[in-house]
């Protein structure tokens, strides 16, 4: 009996996340493509850690992304899983619950904004909430891989300065642009706007990749004849169809904004963050003078 019940531990305990992946390294896999970012400045260039992204480049939002086999497998082989949180992952059910899981935004610092009972999860198009997500994936990664401790805590300290520089830079280029109301593709950035002092006048599709109704479709273009600057902003993870239909009843200009959910995760690419919201604020600056 003593004998089976060790046997049954030991299986227990091959089973359970935390430990090292086959070749020595401790992985960590990130749901999408803004935590990959933030996950790995924070990591770095950390002998025996090792960062990947779970989802395609191609991926975007993880709005009713449902798991494939391969995701399956690569979290298999996981030691810690850091996701947005905020019902963004609503596959979590799905992994196995010995795999250490990483919420980025589970910090009092986030205020989050609602849609009625409906939280919005895109709290990291907010630098200032981006900046949280960082310290609370860089507080919880220290706890569990304490060995690294230090290293993670320069890299992220680095990665902060870089990022409050930014958000200063933004600051001084957005706070005072004449206008301020903005029509958005979709519901990705009422925290980039309430950092930036920006009003979302209207939205052109509720849900991503959904064209919105003929009557959605009136309301916005009342809503792009009002303002005194009619522009439109599509992203480029999405088809600009329903913005170029309104574009031609209300002669807006059309501009893109990125909400930064695709790109190519890899290590050379970590300054992406930083070089798409320069992009969003160049955008911005053009679109509303």
């Amino acid at each position: 009996m003593k004998k089976i019940f060790l046997l049954i531990l030991v299986l227990l305990c091959t089973g359970c996340g935390g430990g090292k992946s086959d070749d020595g390294k401790l992985k960590i896999v990130t749901s999408f493509y803004p935590i990959y970012l933030e996950t790995v400045n924070i990591v770095g260039d950390t002998e025996g850690v090792e960062v990947i992204n779970l989802t395609k480049p191609q991926t975007g939002c993880l709005h009713d992304y449902q798991l494939t086999t391969e995701d399956m497998k690569t979290l298999e082989t996981a030691d810690i899983f850091v996701v947005n949180g905020l019902g963004m992952e609503n596959f979590l059910d799905k992994v196995t619950k010995n795999l250490k899981v990483i919420d980025a935004s589970h910090s009092d610092e986030i205020y989050l904004i609602k849609d009625g009972e409906e939280i919005n999860p895109h709290v990291w198009m907010s630098i200032t909430y981006a900046m949280a997500q960082v310290r609370e994936i860089q507080r919880q990664l220290c706890e569990l891989d304490p060995a690294h401790a230090d290293k993670y805590k320069d890299n992220a300290f680095n990665y902060l300065n870089e990022l409050s520089a930014l958000r200063d830079e933004m600051h001084f280029a957005l706070d005072n642009l004449p206008n301020k109301d903005i029509v958005t593709f979709h519901e990705a950035f009422p925290y980039f706007a309430a950092e930036f002092k920006l009003n979302i006048a209207g939205v052109i599709e509720r849900e991503p990749g959904t064209e919105p109704t003929p009557q959605e479709l009136t309301d916005t273009i009342k809503i792009v004849n009002s303002l005194p600057v009619k522009v439109l902003f599509t992203e480029p993870q999405y088809s600009p169809k329903a913005a170029e239909t309104i574009a031609r009843e209300t002669g807006a200009k059309i501009f893109t904004l990125d909400p930064i959910t695709t790109g190519d995760a890899n290590f050379e690419n970590k300054d992406d963050y930083k070089n798409k919201m320069r992009q969003n604020m160049k955008t911005l600056t053009e679109a509303l003078q």
